[in-house]
């Protein structure tokens, strides 16, 4: 038989049907396999203990329930639908079904840059450029209310990108997104930010005397965009919290995620943005307005660790139709095959880890999970608790009021600030001022915390239990309320 008959029966790879699949089923199945990774955070006991109350009671809170130092004060849950959705998830299948829950919102996402990359580029292009995404993504991959909106931020940035590369009208098919995604998640204000790229280079690839034609073609798109962003419980408030968490100002240094990069140490942002810096050497050019986006994405990635997360996912997207306007290889110029078994096959491997998963026992990591102190010390009958940070979402979910809890926006500025100084005894007579202003009955500190050490010499104060996770210390004589 002839090499070309040989050649003729070959059926291709069906790149751009088949991968985005494959690659949204590949980090599905390993995300799966690294599941008590995803419950590495304080606040995945909290979301679901406030979509509990928020089923409980058939509404959202307007003010704060939770802790004794702020109770009463105002405060919205901008997540409420999340949080409902997580907590119904984990009273039908446990944690196992909220990693799953996690995992498939972030697979989908991954699954949806993909195919908006093979669009324009060649698979193995695409390909490498969803792995950088992966690796910056990586760290911030938890069981929180912000992995569900990434495939909703995928979708409305891809819509936007989709009309500067085409120089189409606005995109109102994608207007119900930023309804689900302001009810999902407060970051939707970014959905509007997104909006005034493309507005800028529409203006910039017409006369100036074309100019107010275009204006007249978005504004009307941008105004329903903002109406939609405002259709919440809370109506516009939600827009403004982005706002509230910055304004913690010093306060944001002692929270780990909301911190600068830390170059002190070669890690993998560093080596993929030396990576794009070379790149751009070998002559890599773009247009002025995605220049100017990918400037203020690096921007908000090396201000703030949690922001890496929009570098990763929003980056290619508007790279994607330059880099192959420059290097050509599209991906549409490739033949393509069937991909029906391919997809059922990454389909299968889905279902199957999903299964592995629920029989598994999976809980979130003991240094976020104080269950045996609680239990032991007899903490919810202990009267007020000075807690610390990292265990503030446990006893919510536990019903114990808190003192500090990773809402930030609630506590505000100056009491973390004076929380974290206390605790780690930067100012010792106003932690002792602490302990008496807020009349402690016990405290829940991490064992390396140093008011620990100057807790086990107080005389009103006794060590009554510790183990590897927490130190719980009693008043000797608790004061009367």
């Amino acid at each position: 038989m002839s090499d070309e008959v040989i050649r003729s029966t070959a059926k291709p790879f069906p790149a751009r049907a088949a991968l985005p699949w494959l690659a949204g089923a590949g980090v599905y199945v390993l995300l799966l396999a690294l599941g008590p990774r995803l419950l590495n955070d304080p606040d995945s006991y909290s979301h679901i203990a406030v979509g509990r109350w928020i089923m409980a009671h058939g509404a959202v809170p307007a003010s704060d329930p939770f802790s004794f130092s702020m109770h009463g004060a105002p405060w919205i849950t901008f997540e409420w639908l999340s949080e409902v959705i997580y907590a119904a998830v984990y009273a039908l299948s446990g944690w196992a079904g909220v990693v799953a829950l996690a995992a498939a919102a972030v697979a989908l996402a991954v699954g949806l840059l993909t195919r908006f990359l093979l669009r324009e580029l060649a698979p193995t292009p695409a390909l490498l450029m969803v792995i950088a995404a992966m690796i910056l993504l990586a760290p911030h991959i938890l069981a929180r209310p912000h992995v569900l909106t990434l495939p909703i931020m995928v979708a409305w940035a891809a819509a936007l990108v989709r009309c500067m590369d085409r120089r189409a009208p606005p995109p109102y098919w994608a207007l119900p997104l930023l309804v689900l995604w302001a009810n999902l998640h407060g970051s939707v204000v970014l959905a509007l930010g997104l909006i005034g790229p493309a507005v800028l280079e529409a203006l910039l690839d017409e006369k100036r005397s074309e100019w107010p034609r275009v204006l007249l073609r978005w504004l009307p798109f941008t105004a329903l965009a903002v109406a939609a962003c405002c259709l919440t419980p809370y109506g516009p408030d939600s827009l403004l919290m982005p706002l509230k968490t910055l304004g913690l100002g010093p306060a944001l240094g002692w929270i780990s995620e909301w911190r600068p990069q830390d170059f002190s140490h070669v890690g993998a942002f560093e080596l993929l943005l030396l990576a794009g810096i070379f790149a751009l050497s070998r002559g890599v050019t773009l247009p002025v307005v995605r220049a100017l986006v990918l400037l203020g994405l690096i921007h908000f990635a090396l201000s703030q660790v949690r922001h890496a997360d929009l570098l990763a996912m929003l980056a290619p997207l508007y790279l994607a139709a330059p880099l192959a306007r420059q290097f050509g290889a599209r991906a549409e110029d490739e033949p393509a095959g069937p991909a029906r078994g391919v997809n059922l096959a990454a389909v299968a491997a889905m279902i199957v880890a999903t299964g592995l998963l629920l029989v598994r026992d999976l809980r979130p990591p003991p240094h976020n999970t104080p269950a045996a102190a609680v239990a032991n010390a007899g903490l919810a009958g202990a009267g007020p608790v000075l807690n610390d940070y990292s265990f503030g979402g446990y006893l919510i979910f536990a019903g114990i009021p808190t003192f500090i809890d990773g809402r930030g926006e609630l506590f505000g500025g100056p009491f973390i600030v004076r929380y974290n100084r206390d605790v780690s005894l930067a100012d010792l007579r106003d932690f002792l001022e602490l302990l008496d202003q807020y009349k402690f009955g016990a405290t829940l500190l991490e064992a390396d915390t140093p008011a620990v050490a100057l807790l086990d010499r107080l005389p009103d104060w006794q060590r009554v239990y510790s183990d590897d996770v927490a130190v719980v210390h009693k008043r000797r004589d608790a004061p009367k309320k």
